[in-house]
């Protein structure tokens, strides 16, 4: 809402300072700066009427050490996080932007999913929360709005690239003529269902061309690949994030993190000359999410602070569903879906424990019988964490390693960019 004020002050009235509010990288500082100051200041205020509220976490006895300790920790903590995004977005960033309008609905959405879940498990002392058939319907929900946005919504467009040429001829200030090498892309954007496929020369995946087999002008059909892509991203990557959240701090460090790395790739995607230099699509107006991700990010480091081993709150399924569900929405937006296996490696090797777990027990119960199975697992206990807790690692000491190996991811994705 700023920004349309300063824009109008800049345009009447000429106000000294106002057209500093056009910058995004200027937008961006003062998203992160007040997201920090949401979660740093008015966390504790929260915290303490979480306490006083009496919403604690029941921690279940999974036979961990200092687990019982955390009974009793308040939990929904996801709502410091939810302001510490909603406000500085509202705040600082262009609201008609389809691009930040969905990602606020995409975050209220989830958030108020996960909302539901931790009610129901503090208020109404079920354990269970809301039942899994529920969430996947909301995530889906959420996912189908998401996909019909970005493939109906006229402003949801990219440019294609038509070449970049050497051959422009510039005077500079010493005379001289040099050859100076500028973008060239075609001068109307075009909608169409290009993502950015990572390792390949040719680093465009037109999710169309998975049907243009068919016949000679299916290739229009492409939304019957892209919206189930989407449903499925957004579903995965929620609930990875949502299996992650259950040490110390993993969740919000691994998520700032990513955020970092998708933020980056929103400017560059939204800045015609990074993206030529860089040789990926360019996105027009996908660089305001950069705005957004700086909310994020702030929200997500300032959430450590009171997350961080001993934790003094927890972000419960508020949190974690919302966090997962905003990466994979910010990545779908900028068109680099496929790079999530890679960037959010942590989500996914969580995931994977807990998938592997249920599937290997299942096979050995089968063949082997009951007690087998039982004494036999793939992992000491799934997710992956706490497979490392329950060999005696420290949690503290897990989550800082899963953080390392995160940051290398987050650099691989960097690299991914280039290397080809």
């Amino acid at each position: 809402m700023l920004y349309y004020l300063f824009q109008y002050l800049d345009k009447t009235y000429d106000f000294p300072g106002a057209g500093v509010f056009h910058y995004i990288s200027f937008r961006a500082a003062f998203a992160l700066i007040l997201s920090l100051i949401i979660s740093l200041a008015f966390g504790k205020k929260i915290i303490e009427f979480i306490r006083k509220k009496q919403i604690g976490e029941t921690i279940r006895e999974l036979g961990l050490a200092g687990q019982t300790q955390k009974t009793g920790t308040p939990t929904m903590g996801g709502l410091i996080i939810l302001a510490a995004i909603i406000i500085p977005t509202l705040l600082f960033a262009k609201i008609l932007n389809v691009y930040i309008v969905l990602m606020l609905i995409s975050t209220i959405w989830l958030g108020g999913i996960g909302f539901l879940d931790d009610y129901i498990k503090v208020f109404k002392k079920n354990k269970e929360g809301l039942q899994g058939k529920f969430k996947i319907v909301g995530q889906v929900g959420i996912g189908l709005i998401v996909g019909c946005v970005f493939y109906f919504h006229p402003d949801v467009v990219i440019k294609e690239r038509i070449s970049s040429t050497s051959k422009d001829i510039a005077t500079i200030s010493n005379g001289t003529d040099t050859k100076i090498s500028t973008p060239k892309y075609a001068e109307q954007p075009v909608k169409n269902l290009k993502t950015t496929i990572p390792f390949l020369k040719n680093n465009e995946l037109d999710y169309g061309k998975f049907i243009s087999w068919a016949c000679d002008d299916c290739n229009k059909y492409g939304w019957l690949i892209f919206i189930p892509m989407v449903i499925f991203v957004v579903t995965a990557v929620s609930n990875g994030a949502n299996i992650t959240d259950g040490i110390d701090g993993l969740a919000a460090g691994s998520s700032a993190i990513i955020g970092v790395v998708l933020g980056i790739l929103a400017y560059v995607s939204g800045n015609i000359i990074f993206s030529d230099y860089l040789n990926i699509m360019y996105i027009p107006n996908s660089g305001e999410l950069v705005v957004f991700m700086a909310a994020f990010v702030g929200a997500c480091i300032g959430f450590l602070w009171y997350n961080s081993y001993p934790a003094q709150v927890f972000m419960g399924d508020t949190g974690s569903l919302a966090i997962g569900g905003i990466i994979a929405v910010f990545a779908i937006a900028i068109r680099k879906e496929l790079l999530i296996p890679i960037l959010c490696g942590v989500f996914v090797i969580e995931s994977l424990t807990v998938i592997l777990q249920v599937v290997y027990f299942k096979y050995q119960r089968k063949r082997r019988g009951l007690a087998y199975a039982q004494q036999h697992r793939l992992f000491k206990m799934a997710p992956l964490h706490h497979h490392y807790q329950k060999k005696g690692f420290h949690e503290a000491k897990i989550v800082v390693r899963l953080l390392i190996v995160g940051i290398a991811l987050a650099v691989l994705t960097f690299v991914t960019l280039k290397l080809r």
